[in-house]
């Protein structure tokens, strides 16, 4: 059987169309005959063939030519739907339509054709053409007992997974239709909470309630669940993984809607389950004016294009009709990455703007200067920056210098090149930072702060004492953590799953606040048409979570257990590694209590202490020079006097330091 499926579907198309005609001639003539079985029966039958002949002639006339027209010979048979049986159905009847009008017009008295032959022949034709198509498709799939799995005599083990799908709607009938086409897992049951589907069959699976699934894992032996409601609020998905979380089983999920019509996925293509959805909170829709203030119809430059937040930064630009979209980034292959794929896009959706790779470091300030005047840039989104909290505090250095230095080269060229708006990606480690990761970032919101209160500033290093007009509006934005990016746990763990464990966490009580990529990209745009200049924007992250409880989460919904004193045979242990350099155990997003509302309800307004311009190049002064001397015990002083709050807790730890000190 599997030898003359292989046979039939390798036959050229052409072929395959001659059978089905030849198929479709005969099942014709078999339905005229039945029809006259069923109207005269078996003994008063006189052949019909010999009496009207002409009849059976013109049947497969008025039919063919019809079915071609309708178009039944173009439907693939393995994807044999709604649609084809919608055209079997148009095209039957219209053919025994014309034939009634035939006999009508050409019968004659001697050998008269019963009126009701006509309708035995119309619902006989439908049955068998339909009927065989039907067969057929099922036969191609290779699996007849798809529609009568939930019967006993049905059931048989084909050594594939065995999956339950939750959620009976669209997504997951079209689930289990991929995935019985794929063969790659076998669907055994769907799980739906609507009651008025519940004990019910759904194209050959029993439907279950979400109660149930212990009685549906028992009579089925189901491994995994396939999640199929793409469309319901991340607030209800938290509700359906925290009670699944409690089965043996792997949970997975089908994409969004928006990722299946923008043609980036297909139905069948399954991910691990979306971490945000264990967040539970679902994004406030976007404010239009917000989003295309500072964007629409101008020139936009991205520093750090190509990292996790500038990448997702200029995927939301790019659908905002800038003119003119520059990507700016250090790292060839990243600028390489976020171009390639900016460009199928803009080419895909027909967009007019212009996209534009450029190599380049924010620590060269004249090619700063030189892109934004070129280019004559409206709005610049500063992403660039070290943000590896224990590599930061490592190299001590470096991280002054791209963090701080790299932004106030970015704002000196901002204001001198006349650019309107200028937004900093900021992050909560700014606050009463313990590393000096956090303190570099703090001292970046500090530059844009001071540089705001002045009207024509002299730039830092400029020994001319030029004063420089200043024109553009600086912000900051504040946000934690946020699920994908470099660096983050969410990947790790992941990682550390498929390799069987441990999990590693830093501490048992240690939290942090987290947010979606796209989400925090598209808050930070629209913060960033708010204020006047020098404001501190701080998105609302919601509730921090417990990384400890986040680890026990993926783990049951991979289908593991944790291994434990309790449970020595669980399938994952977690491991405490200790906090590392610089490591806090809860973050903050504001530094005093002094915040407002802002216009947006995810986007507040803080109001913090800051320096004037020339006691911060002061400060910025004397900790160049203590970098220069590799006094880093002069650095730790110098940042402790500029950053409010700033408290290390351990001894200078960078490595070249570190390595000078041990030298003879």
């Amino acid at each position: 059987m599997d030898r003359l499926r292989a046979l039939l579907l390798g036959l050229p198309r052409r072929r395959k169309r001659v059978i089905q005609v030849a198929t479709d001639i005969c099942l014709v003539w078999l339905a005229l005959w039945m029809a006259f079985v069923v109207r005269l029966g078996i003994d008063d039958l006189i052949n019909p063939l010999e009496v009207h002949t002409w009849l059976f002639i013109s049947a497969p006339i008025v039919a063919i030519p019809l079915f071609i027209r309708i178009g039944m010979y173009r439907a693939v048979m393995r994807y044999f739907g709604n649609d084809a049986l919608i055209a079997i159905i148009k095209a039957v009847s219209l053919s025994a339509l014309i034939l009634g009008v035939v006999v009508y017009l050409y019968s004659n008295h001697q050998h008269v054709v019963p009126r009701s032959v006509m309708f035995n022949y119309w619902w006989l034709s439908l049955v068998m053409i339909g009927g065989l198509r039907l067969a057929m498709r099922q036969y191609f799939l290779g699996d007849w007992f798809s529609a009568a799995q939930h019967m006993p005599f049905a059931a048989r083990d084909d050594g594939l997974p065995k999956v339950a799908i939750y959620g009976a709607g669209a997504a997951g009938n079209q689930l289990v239709a991929a995935l019985r086409m794929g063969r790659a897992m076998r669907p055994v049951a769907f799980i739906d909470d609507d009651d008025s589907i519940s004990n019910r069959v759904i194209s050959g699976l029993q439907v279950y309630k979400p109660k149930h699934i212990q009685q549906m894992i028992d009579v089925t032996g189901a491994q995994e669940i396939l999640l199929a409601i793409p469309s319901s609020a991340r607030a209800r998905r938290r509700e359906i993984l925290g009670f699944l979380e409690g089965f043996p089983l792997h949970v997975r999920s089908v994409p969004n809607f928006s990722d299946l019509a923008a043609g980036r996925v297909k139905v069948d293509d399954l991910q691990e389950v979306d971490i945000a959805d264990l967040l539970g909170r679902d994004p406030v829709p976007a404010q239009d004016e917000l989003l295309e203030r500072c964007i629409k119809n101008q020139c936009v430059l991205v520093t750090g294009a190509g990292g996790s937040i500038g990448s997702e930064l200029c995927r939301q630009i790019v659908l905002l009709k800038p003119t003119t979209l520059l990507l700016l980034d250090h790292s060839e292959f990243n600028l390489y990455t976020i171009l390639t794929e900016l460009e199928r896009r803009v080419a895909r959706e027909s967009l007019k703007v212009k996209v534009l790779p450029i190599l380049g470091s924010v620590r060269d300030h004249g090619k700063l200067l030189d892109v934004m005047k070129t280019w004559r840039v409206d709005t610049v989104y500063h992403a660039a920056a070290y943000k590896h909290v224990p590599m930061v505090e490592h190299n001590i250095e470096e991280g002054v210098i791209n963090n701080v230095m790299g932004t106030l080269h970015a704002a000196q060229a901002a204001l001198q090149a006349g650019v309107a708006n200028f937004v900093l990606i900021s992050t909560d480690k700014a606050v009463r930072p313990t590393n000096v990761m956090g303190s570099t970032k703090r001292l970046a919101e500090l530059i844009l702060q001071a540089l705001s209160r002045e009207t024509a500033p002299v730039m830092f290093g400029d020994r001319a004492n030029v004063h420089q007009v200043n024109k553009t509006r600086f912000i900051m934005v504040r946000f934690g953590n946020v699920l994908g990016s470099s660096g983050s746990v969410i990947p790790l763990f992941h990682q550390q799953i498929k390799s069987g464990g441990p999990l590693t966490v830093t501490h048992p009580k240690i939290t942090r606040y987290f947010m979606t990529i796209p989400e925090a990209a598209q808050l930070v745009i629209q913060a960033g048409s708010m204020g006047q200049g020098g404001d501190v924007f701080v998105l609302d992250m919601g509730e921090p979570v417990r990384i400890i409880e986040l680890a026990e989460k993926m783990v049951h919904l991979s289908g593991l257990s944790i291994r434990s004193e309790k449970n020595p045979h669980g399938d994952i242990s977690i491991e405490f590694t200790g906090l590392r350099p610089g490591e806090k155990l809860y973050e903050e997003l504001l530094i005093g209590d002094n915040v407002s509302e802002t216009r947006h309800p995810m986007i507040m307004s803080a109001q913090e202490d800051c320096l004037s311009w020339d006691a911060f190049k002061h400060s910025l002064s004397r900790l160049l020079k203590a970098l220069a001397e590799d006094d880093y015990d002069k650095v730790r002083q110098i940042l402790g006097d500029t950053v409010s709050g700033y408290a290390p807790d351990g001894d200078i730890v960078d490595w070249i330091h570190q390595q000078r000190r041990q030298e003879p």
